[in-house]
Parts: C-alpha cells; sequence; structure tokens
C-alpha cells in the first residue's frame, strides 16, 4: 500500500514488530475507556487507540512527543501511516522478528 508520496521520515523507525501479546490501549486502559482499533508507534512502540476511538489516543502519542509512524496493531494488517507526510506504506518487519 502506497500513494505516489514518500515518507520522509522512515529513518525515524525503530520497531517494527508487534508485541506477542497486547492488553490494548495504553491509555485508554488506565482511565477505563473503549478503543475501535489499535495502533502502534514505530518509533516506540507504544500501543494507542485509531482516531474512531473516542481518545484518539496513536495520533495524539505522535502529536505530542513527535514520532510521527504509526502501524496497524490489527490481526492480519500490515499497513503504516506517516501523520506528517500524510502516506501510507505497508509496515516493514525486521529479518527474525515474529509478527
Amino acid at each position: 500500500m502506497t500513494s505516489g508520496t514518500t515518507c520522509s521520515h522512515l529513518d525515524q523507525i525503530s520497531v517494527t514488530a508487534l508485541p506477542a501479546q497486547i492488553a490494548g490501549c495504553e491509555e485508554c486502559l488506565k482511565i477505563g475507556s473503549s478503543w475501535v482499533h489499535l495502533r502502534m508507534c514505530m518509533t516506540c512502540g507504544k500501543i494507542g487507540c485509531c482516531d474512531s476511538s473516542p481518545n484518539r489516543h496513536a495520533s495524539r502519542h505522535a502529536r505530542e512527543v513527535g514520532h510521527p509512524l504509526m502501524r496497524s496493531a490489527e490481526p492480519g494488517e500490515d499497513w503504516a501511516w506517516c501523520f506528517l507526510d500524510e502516506v501510507a506504506f505497508v509496515a516493514p518487519e525486521r529479518q527474525g522478528e515474529p509478527r
């Protein structure tokens, strides 16, 4: 999945593989809220909720901390998004790391 635009922040990818188990949106769990879909920050690995969720923790994290890249943390999905360049791409995997 790509558009005609290229992400200029790929050098900020530190985390590509999803954790083996994900309890949910880290911030929603703290406040007792719900989420629709989960996203993972590709800079630090933080799990947040999507923009269809009430609290939009993934995009809030991107704005507040300056980590522009996130990927879907939903089973079977491999897409990623750059909030700054507004471009989608296939999330890269590191050799030997399970999805």
